[in-house]
């Protein structure tokens, strides 16, 4: 996940989380919401963050073992209501 300051930077401007995806579940589900009245992000994944379990979500953030070597062919989708003015 982006680092936690990052986050909290797109929260404040109204960005909600969705979730990761590739292609071409990608494309089709960018396209789903913005049919659906959202503006959407896309974040990149990043790189080097491990966890001791592929078991989903630690405590701390999200394991990213099963992502290692193909971080950039994922993306995080994040979306907000269309026309909704950053909070920055």
């Amino acid at each position: 996940m982006p680092s936690r300051s990052r986050v909290e930077t797109l929260e404040r401007e109204g960005w909600v989380r969705q979730f990761i995806a590739n292609e071409p579940r990608l494309s089709e589900a960018v396209e789903l919401y913005e049919e659906a009245g959202f503006d959407v992000h896309l974040e990149p994944l990043p790189e080097g963050q491990e966890c001791e379990a592929c078991a989903g979500p630690e405590e701390k953030g999200e394991c990213r073992v099963c992502f290692e070597g193909f971080e950039d062919q994922y993306k995080i989708i994040f979306t907000r209501p269309r026309g909704r003015p950053s909070a920055s």
